[in-house]
């Protein structure tokens, strides 16, 4: 089926990432829902900012807002009953013996896919994206190019239907998914995502820094920045 006939469903969290991938759906999918996880974690406050990135998206960019369908959350508290890391209570972040850092919820992306088909099934969508990359990242094993096929398989298997899994950042560092927001939306979505997205592992949205808000401390914060830097470095605009 052309892609231009298909529906789409985002994992959405309302972080750059999925901001981008967001966009880039909305380009190619004649209709795009998105999807949102409850589990628990310390920067609940991205779970806010996902509604008013969705309403800037469709208010900027009339393009897009047509095909921009319904949104849902789910509540996946377990998760973060169950994981003990620092994404889902108040330590220090740092890395583990296993050379992990504490900020990996064992199974998420897994857990989060598996429910984004059943969602995804029901809704009449064949295609899941997420922002998972295995470039700029922090050594998540569910964030690797392999782990994703293999579930992409499994989930149509298990689906009795073809599920297919876009992960359109997952070779691309942060300066250029920087570069791809731009490409997709132009200085526009750039500012959008600096203002609006929120990607701080410590929900900090007190101080406003040129790639957007964060604690500027944490590995998200410094990837991101970090990205926005390089970017910048390589002809890109200001946001």
């Amino acid at each position: 089926m052309a892609a231009q006939n298909r529906t789409a469903l985002v994992l959405f969290s309302g972080g750059q990432d999925s901001t981008v991938c967001l966009a880039w759906a909305l380009q190619r999918f004649a209709r795009v829902e998105t999807l949102g996880f409850d589990y628990g974690q310390r920067h609940r406050i991205e779970l806010d900012c996902r509604l008013t990135v969705r309403q800037e998206l469709a208010r900027q960019f009339p393009q897009w807002a047509a095909k921009l369908g319904e949104d849902h959350v789910l509540d996946l508290s377990l998760l973060g009953q169950i994981s003990a890391c620092a994404l889902t209570e108040n330590r220090a972040i740092e890395l583990e013996a296993n050379g992990l850092p504490n900020t990996f919820v064992p199974g998420r992306n897994l857990l989060f896919l598996s429910f984004a088909a059943t969602l995804a099934y029901r809704r009449g969508a064949s295609v899941l994206v997420g922002g998972m990359c295995e470039t700029d990242y922090s050594g998540y094993p569910d964030c690797r190019d392999n782990t994703l096929k293999a579930l992409q398989v499994a989930l149509s298997l298990g689906l009795d239907t073809p599920m297919t899994l876009e992960t359109p950042l997952m070779f691309l560092t942060k300066g250029q998914t920087w570069a791809l927001a731009h490409e997709l939306g132009g200085e526009a979505l750039n500012a959008l995502i600096a203002e609006h997205t929120h990607t701080c592992y410590l929900g900090e949205r007190g101080t406003r820094h040129p790639w957007g808000y964060g604690c500027g401390e944490c590995p998200a914060c410094q990837l991101r920045a970090a990205g926005h830097t390089h970017w910048l470095q390589h002809g890109g605009a200001s946001a």
